[in-house]
């Protein structure tokens, strides 16, 4: 049991659109990833994501519509809902999402990554 300073951990993040995990409880990741740009729709089949800004603005684009995400507001997207996270400027950003979650869900290319490190 140690505790995480949030701070600190963002500034050893050097790469955007790269999740490392931060923490693990009861089968979920705590994650922090640096957005700044467009990330790819895609869909989770089994698992619900919460996303939480901590720095910057986050806008997530739906199908249908778009949602702006302050800093210190989170939102969860359920499972199956086709998504699309988008940051104008560098945002940080911290997901809740069971360990098995890969990043791009039912879509593969250059910015899946399977094997997440740990910061």
């Amino acid at each position: 049991m140690t505790k995480v300073n949030i701070a600190e951990k963002f500034a050893r993040i050097t790469e955007f659109e790269h999740p490392r995990i931060a923490a693990e409880l009861n089968g979920q990741h705590v994650k922090f990833v640096k957005l700044n740009g467009e990330f790819v729709f895609h869909h989770h089949e089994n698992e619900d994501e919460l996303f939480l800004v901590v720095k910057g603005r986050l806008r997530m684009d739906f199908r249908d519509r778009h949602e702006w995400i302050e800093e210190g507001e989170l939102i969860v997207v359920p499972r199956g809902v086709e998504h699309r996270p988008v940051a104008d400027e560098e945002c940080w950003i911290v997901l809740f999402e069971p360990a098995t979650t890969l990043n791009t869900g039912n879509v593969e290319n250059e910015l899946t990554q399977r094997e997440l490190e740990w910061v």
